[in-house]
């Protein structure tokens, strides 16, 4: 499998490629602010079509660039339909701050030309990949995640958006986020998934599901019953 990452935006929030391998059709998972001329490279270097994009979730910092990604390689976008009317009004779901830093500035956004929706539990048959979509609200009411079958020694990737982090989680103070949502997203949707699952997050570097289980102090106050006030992230 080829997967490539960069931090995009000032944000600098992981936008990945994936494909089956060189010479194929892929997919781009959360093309953020200016991500359109770093997936362009990976696309050319590896001879890559990109197929579809999908959204982790609806925030500014991750889907920035999905509608001229989308319409410059006739690409289906999907994302959760909780999330949906941020693609036309992303000013609903950021934080004061990051709002002030984009004022002035003359932005449009407007929905892909293909846009569908995403559903907790569906198969998607991408690119010659299959990917299992979990809904996982917290940190918006439509985020998602995906997971693909990778290897032996890891069973699979997970693309958890602002889920989970290395040594994180996402925060849940901005507007659709929910504190006592998230946790039971991470109780249900995370802390069930096999050790070896390869974690590939929002923001930050790689992880694992064992890795986090052991050392994310989210985790470990979830697991021990506690709920301490801990700093999450995102944007």
């Amino acid at each position: 499998m080829l997967i490539a990452g960069f931090p995009a935006g000032s944000w600098a929030a992981n936008c990945y490629v994936v494909a089956t391998g060189p010479a194929a059709e892929c997919v781009v998972v959360d093309p953020g602010q200016d991500a359109a001329p770093g997936i362009a490279e990976i696309v050319r270097e590896h001879r890559l079509k990109p197929v579809a994009v999908l959204l982790t979730h609806g925030h500014l910092d991750h889907m920035w660039s999905v509608t001229p990604v989308a319409g410059a390689y006739q690409a289906t976008a999907w994302i959760h339909p909780a999330d949906r009317h941020l693609l036309v009004d992303p000013m609903a779901g950021i934080s004061r701050d990051s709002a002030a830093t984009l004022l002035g500035g003359q932005y449009e956004f407007t929905e892909p030309d293909d846009v569908a929706e995403l559903a907790d539990g569906q198969r998607l048959e991408l690119a010659g990949l299959e990917v299992v979509v979990d809904h996982t609200p917290g940190h918006t009411r439509g985020s998602v995640s995906f997971r693909t079958p990778y290897g032996e020694e890891i069973s699979q990737v997970m693309f958890s958006g602002d889920l989970l982090f290395a040594g994180s989680i996402g925060r849940t103070d901005l507007p659709g986020g929910d504190h006592a949502t998230m946790l039971a997203t991470l109780r249900h949707k995370v802390l069930t998934l096999p050790d070896d699952v390869a974690v590939l997050p929002g923001h930050g570097q790689q992880t694992s599901i064992g890795h986090e289980r052991v050392t994310n102090p989210f985790l470990l106050d979830l697991a021990s019953g506690e709920t301490a006030g801990r700093v999450a992230r995102g944007l």
